[in-house]
């Protein structure tokens, strides 16, 4: 990709963000949505899960094949096709008439959404070559998470309360149009020096490992241990083979020898916790706030703002931190933030008072708002240049797969709580045991955080770059020869 003069970058910044934009922005405010949902399409607990989860999932499973195939094909390409597929499955989630076709058109949704964030990261990778440069772009894209969340909620709740939960679709319209046109003018084409081969196989392996974990978990509580127990063998089976079968191939889907880096392992399963807490956290404070205090949909998303403001407020810091001293005291802030949050819920019922439920908002989101910019500069950083879009997609991938993991653990705890119990009165109880699991979580990070992010964890990354690096020299050549020989 040419060099762009400082301005240009600063656009194609921008539009990467307006698309981080939509999808994030469309979470946030349907989470807001999920009670007027509930009443509205007559769905259970379970249900509500899905319309989260089945957009997550597919997002999931889709993400590193995206990345992939955008190193391969040409990242703008896929850039706009993806803003396409999310634009019409936004549509198409408007006009909903059941709970079954949002679930589907939620998929629709999410097959463009995959093609957007891993896509995006790899382009603002590809653009902006300063390490100091990139860490400041990845904390002006954490911030965007901010601002989603601080809008997301009110504008949710806003949409909700005035028009219907359908509105909150139609906001992606204007903005996905525009950031399509925008990156057709702007946005240079940009491919890796040398194309990867597809991996059908192990694509079908990923989603099936994802799809029957999470079918497993959502549907435990109403179905049974015995009715789930095979869907729980798939994902064992599917994990086993994966492990077993990529190792194997010349250029993988999931390049394995990446987790030899302990930073780049570190990010992975902290991106995993982080966004576990984060699913969880919203699913069970909407809820509670519009189904046990009884607030409209617009109250409760401004009951949200003390979480998402500081998130917004510490991504750019937090960016400004990794690329002046690492990426070790953010993530310690993170963790001891996100933990203090869940201990207040779980031992303390923080729901219960106005002020300690402040608290504990205010606190989840110093926590988030530090720990996505150390997650994406530690996963892109020390990496081949042209396997930036494969490292960006699995640090995605992990992200998405915990919040899918997230809204379906804790939903299933709270399930399982409640029971047949008056919603009102069992609630507070029925969730303690979720906010223990988002301790656990923000210890996770705190922990990991502390361990992958020193002398030992930068050694382990600088040998396994300079592995990947041979491994690619040698690959070349080797094609090389073969064309000569041919």
């Amino acid at each position: 990709m040419p060099e762009l003069s400082p301005r240009r970058r600063l656009l194609v910044l921008a539009i990467c963000c307006m698309s981080l934009l939509i999808v994030s922005l469309d979470n946030t405010a349907l989470n807001v949505a999920l009670p007027s949902m509930q009443r509205d399409l007559h769905a259970t607990t379970s249900g509500l899960q899905w319309t989260i989860d089945a957009y997550t999932l597919v997002l999931a499973s889709l993400l590193m094949l995206a990345g992939s195939t955008a190193d391969r094909i040409g990242r703008k390409r896929v850039f706009m096709a993806g803003l396409t597929v999310f634009t019409v499955g936004s549509l198409l989630c408007s006009l909903a008439p059941n709970l079954e076709l949002l679930i589907v058109f939620r998929m629709v949704q999410a097959v463009g959404g995959s093609m957007l964030n891993p896509v995006a990261m790899s382009i603002i990778t590809n653009t902006f070559t300063d390490p100091r440069e990139r860490a400041r772009a990845i904390g002006v894209w954490g911030a965007v998470v901010g601002i989603s969340m601080a809008a997301g909620p009110l504008v949710g709740g806003l949409l909700v309360q005035s028009v219907g939960w359908r509105a909150i679709f139609w906001v992606n319209l204007p903005v996905g149009l525009a950031a399509l046109l925008l990156t057709l003018r702007f946005v240079p084409e940009s491919r890796a020096p040398r194309a990867r081969r597809p991996d059908p196989v192990g694509q079908l392996l990923v989603i099936a490992l994802f799809g029957s974990l999470t079918y497993a978990i959502i549907e435990a509580p109403e179905s049974g241990a015995a009715p789930v127990a095979p869907f729980a063998v798939i994902a064992a089976a599917a994990l086993l083979t994966l492990l077993r079968y990529e190792p194997r191939r010349q250029e993988p889907l999931i390049e394995l020898r990446f987790f030899r880096s302990a930073p780049f392992s570190g990010a992975t399963m902290i991106a995993i916790s982080a966004f576990a807490a984060l699913g969880g956290f919203l699913f069970l404070s909407t809820l509670y706030l519009q189904n046990v205090r009884g607030l409209d949909a617009l109250h409760a998303g401004l009951w949200m703002l003390p979480m998402a403001v500081p998130t917004f407020l510490c991504a750019p810091l937090s960016g400004r931190l990794v690329g002046s001293r690492g990426p070790r005291l953010p993530l310690l802030i993170a963790g001891t933030a996100m933990t203090a949050s869940s201990v207040l819920f779980a031992a303390f019922e923080a729901e219960t008072t106005n002020s300690t439920l402040l608290l504990g908002y205010v606190l989840f989101g110093i926590g988030f708002g530090f720990v996505n910019a150390p997650i994406t500069n530690t996963a892109v950083s020390g990496m081949p240049r042209a396997q930036a879009g494969v490292a960006a997609a699995v640090a995605s991938t992990s992200r998405q797969l915990g919040q899918t993991l997230g809204v379906a653990v804790v939903g299933a705890v709270l399930a399982s709580g409640i029971g047949s119990s008056p919603y009102r009165h069992a609630f507070v109880p029925a969730a303690r045991p979720g906010w223990w699991i988002l301790t656990a979580c923000g210890l996770s990070v705190l922990v990991l955080g502390l361990l992958t992010s020193g002398r030992w964890a930068r050694r382990t990354a600088e040998r396994t770059a300079e592995s990947l690096e041979a491994g690619e020299i040698r690959e070349a050549v080797g094609v090389a020869g073969g064309a000569e020989r041919a």
